[in-house]
C-alpha cells in the first residue's frame, strides 16, 4: 500500500515535532525547508519535461499558469 501524500506530510511534521529541544526542532524544520524546496523544484522539472512529451511549450505553461518559456525553464529547474 502506497502511503498518501497527506499522510507522508502529517507523519514529517509529527516527527519534526517530536524533538523536545526548542532550537533542535527549528534547526530541523529550516532543513527540511530547505531540501523540500530543492526536490519539489526538480519534481516540477520532471512533470514539465513529460508533459512536453504530447504539448508544446506553450501548452504546458498552461498546465502551469506560466508562460511556455517559463515552462521551458521550469523544466530545466531553472529560477
Amino acid at each position: 500500500m502506497t502511503t498518501s501524500p497527506d499522510a507522508a506530510r502529517r507523519t514529517l511534521i509529527a516527527t519534526v515535532d517530536d524533538i523536545s529541544d526548542p532550537a533542535e526542532r527549528l534547526q530541523e524544520v529550516s532543513a527540511q525547508e530547505r531540501q523540500l524546496k530543492l526536490d519539489f523544484k526538480e519534481l516540477r522539472a520532471r512533470v514539465a519535461r513529460q508533459l512536453k512529451e504530447g504539448h508544446t511549450w506553450d501548452e504546458v505553461g498552461e498546465f502551469f499558469g506560466v508562460t511556455g518559456s517559463r515552462a521551458e525553464q521550469i523544466s530545466r529547474a531553472a529560477r
